[in-house]
């Protein structure tokens, strides 16, 4: 069931944090949520093994830096996002366990948060931080790779929104979860659907009539997940890899948003389980992964 009453924004203080943060404001001040801000600090690394003085020394060190960080953490994004109500958290252990422990005990419906990867090789790589919570968590997660490009808060709109469904099991909820978002903010709702590629090699038979085959039971399958979901969305399928196909239809159609499916135990489900992550990569917009 689609609702955001509750986000979770995990930070670390970085610029994409920030961008986030208009996201989830943007947000927030839609639908009327309650957001909450969290922020995780590894435990400490204790080398000293028979040294006690070491070890209380490392301890005080630590405490430091916890008030400093809860210090730095209430003051997070007052200046730059005036605007924000957020309750503040801090806590300790390992940040992925923690977030997606926090999101699981506190029943918050949507977690925000950048890609967290680094440098000009950004967009080939996923932090493993968001990697583990995409992974792991049971409640939809937003994230990208251009967070910190995110306009001001107030001047986010959902315009158009993209559902990359693979006609897995996930694919109703992700069509309803699209479809629910798309209704709220009156956007424009684009079902996308990438079917296998069935190009022969060199020397091979290719009857053409293949593609026509599969786009065909495809969209007749989209069709019937749309008579379900009560939708009357635009359709494309289109035969080649799923993120190429997917995230060349987001930059067509200047999708706001794009959502794709998502299992709560089994990682991201069908073709877009091995193509999840390169979408995300890959796509000019945020990706929610259902």
């Amino acid at each position: 069931m689609f609702s955001l009453a509750k986000i979770l924004l995990p930070v670390d203080f970085s610029e994409r944090c920030i961008g986030a943060a208009r996201y989830a404001e943007a947000l927030a001040k839609h639908h009327g949520s309650e957001i909450e801000m969290l922020h995780v600090i590894p435990h400490p690394y204790y080398e000293f093994t028979g040294m006690e003085a070491g070890g209380i020394a490392l301890t005080e060190l630590y405490a430091n830096r916890a008030r400093q960080l809860q210090a730095e953490c209430d003051a997070f994004l007052s200046r730059e996002l005036p605007g924000l109500k957020a309750r503040r958290v801090m806590l300790e252990g390992d940040p992925s366990r923690q977030i997606v422990k926090h999101a699981h005990d506190g029943k918050f419906d949507l977690i925000v948060m950048p890609t967290h990867g680094y440098g000009p090789f950004r967009r080939f790589i996923l932090g493993s931080v968001t990697a583990k919570v995409l992974h792991d968590a049971d409640c939809p997660v937003w994230t990208g790779v251009h967070m910190e490009a995110a306009p001001p808060a107030a001047s986010i709109a959902f315009k158009t929104v993209v559902a990359g469904i693979d006609l897995g099991p996930q694919s109703k909820s992700a069509l309803a979860w699209a479809a629910q978002l798309a209704c709220n903010w009156k956007a424009r709702l684009v079902i996308v659907h990438a079917t296998y590629s069935l190009e022969g090699r060199s020397g091979e038979y290719f009857d053409p009539d293949w593609r026509t085959q599969l786009a065909g039971a495809a969209r007749e399958s989209i069709a019937a997940l749309q008579a379900e979901a009560g939708t009357k969305a635009d359709v494309i399928v289109e035969s080649g890899d799923a993120p190429d196909v997917v995230c060349k239809a987001a930059e067509e159609f200047k999708a706001d948003v794009m959502v794709i499916g998502r299992g709560s135990t089994e990682g991201v489900l069908g073709r877009l389980r091995a193509n999840a992550y390169s979408i995300i990569r890959q796509s000019p917009c945020p990706v929610v992964s259902v």
